[in-house]
């Protein structure tokens, strides 16, 4: 952020990744800003108002909500675009109403859009970016490997010119604009699905009560599992303001979660469903203001009031679960999903309570009923209504046979 202290301009650092309280005196007289979006969230969310400013806006991707927000309060709003690597901006746009887009390439850089054979892929297919010009640095200090890795020969420029290959998924719009996807560091392949993690974090800010989002995937007890933490916006806020209220209650934390999940699982398919939300304060960011995804806790099995299993198909249950999610504990009111079960583990789940309790349901049960408590009973009443049915068939050849007979 800078402002105007002379006829000359005199630059100061006014945002840190500690607070906005003490800046906000200097930022009320400020005429450009440039943050990340965590850097612009936490300004806003500490009461101050931008009014007229030409705001720049890089080093994360930019959210929709948070384009709308600044847009609205009469920021002027560009986004930035370019890694460390390429001299920190390589593209930039000044965004309109409702778009979102990186732009074209500054002078003297080139932006490609290419496959993983270093050929350009056609419009509105999704692709590397690549950056060439004049801003790419060497390489990395005393790291060769990893400098050959990441700059490579450019296909279409003369002898000894170089891209950068940036990580990032992009693709050529219909209108010309270059769109963001994600990163390729954050598609995960979890039970043969590949998932862009973005999609997900985009869902989840698209839900009223979310002001940041972010999904990982983490090693859970069944397995690799996706893992979402967000902050919250004010309830007491108008729509299109982003000021973040602290963490919930564990008890509305718990309702929230069960909330976004249900509305994730209503917009994604069953695997891109995370297995638990956290609800933060705030997310953790980098001392330069991105989010810190390596500092986000580690995401424990849901907690809830334990009460032990009752009755021998809870018992048997129990013990099935504990060994196909390798949890130490499994009460009557926990869920199958939220200690890590999935798709692959109620065929095996399926598998164990037919061979082990005689009991073989339609597999929709296991997703239906997803507690301990509620499978048991789904267990036994569809073993009473085949017993029923059994007994019925039985008596229905009964007399059968006897008006044969007669």
């Amino acid at each position: 952020m800078a402002r105007r202290c002379s006829p000359t301009w005199q630059p100061q650092i006014l945002l840190t990744a500690q607070g906005a309280d003490d800046i906000l005196p200097m930022a009320a007289q400020a005429t450009i800003v440039q943050a990340t979006p965590s850097g612009w969230r936490m300004l806003l969310a500490s009461g101050w108002e931008p009014g007229r400013i030409k705001g720049m806006c890089g080093g994360e991707a930019l959210q929709p909500d948070l384009a709308a927000a600044l847009q609205q309060a009469g920021v002027e709003l560009w986004n930035m675009y370019g890694p460390t690597e390429t001299t920190i901006w390589s593209s930039v746009r000044r965004l309109e109403a409702g778009e979102i887009a990186l732009g074209g390439p500054i002078a003297g850089t080139q932006l490609y859009v290419l496959d993983a054979t270093l050929q350009a892929v056609p419009q509105g297919v999704a692709g590397e970016l690549y950056i060439g010009g004049v801003g790419l640095a060497r390489g990395y200090l005393n790291r060769p490997a990893l400098s050959a890795e990441r700059f490579v020969a450019d296909p279409f420029g003369a002898a000894g010119q170089r891209l950068y290959r940036t990580g990032d998924l992009v693709r050529w719009g219909a209108d010309g604009k270059l769109e963001y996807l994600g990163r390729l560091d954050h598609q995960v392949k979890i039970r043969g699905f590949r998932i862009e993690l973005g999609e997900i974090e985009a869902q989840l800010l698209a839900q009223p009560e979310v002001a940041e989002a972010v999904v990982v995937a983490q090693e859970g007890p069944a397995g690799m599992r996706l893992a979402a933490y967000v902050s919250l916006r004010s309830a007491a806020m108008p729509a299109g303001s982003l000021t973040a209220i602290p963490a919930a209650s564990p008890s509305s934390a718990a309702d929230l979660a069960a909330a976004l999940k249900s509305a994730l699982a209503g917009a994604l398919p069953d695997y891109m469903v995370p297995a638990a939300v956290m609800v933060l304060e705030r997310l953790p960011q980098t001392p330069n203001g991105k989010v810190d995804r390596k500092a986000l806790p580690q995401l424990d099995a849901p907690a809830s009031a334990y009460e032990a299993p009752q009755g021998n198909t809870e018992l048997a249950l129990a013990q099935i679960w504990r060994e196909l999610l390798g949890t130490a504990e499994v009460g009557r009111h926990d869920n199958f999903f939220e200690l890590g079960g999935h798709s692959i583990t109620v065929l095996q789940l399926h598998a164990r309570v037919k061979q082990q309790l005689g009991m073989d349901v339609p597999h929709r049960i296991y997703f239906e009923q997803t507690t301990l408590q509620l499978l048991a009973a789904a267990l036994l009443q569809h073993s009473r209504s085949s017993a029923e049915t059994e007994q019925q068939d039985l008596l229905a050849m009964d007399a059968m046979l006897a008006a044969l007979e007669d």
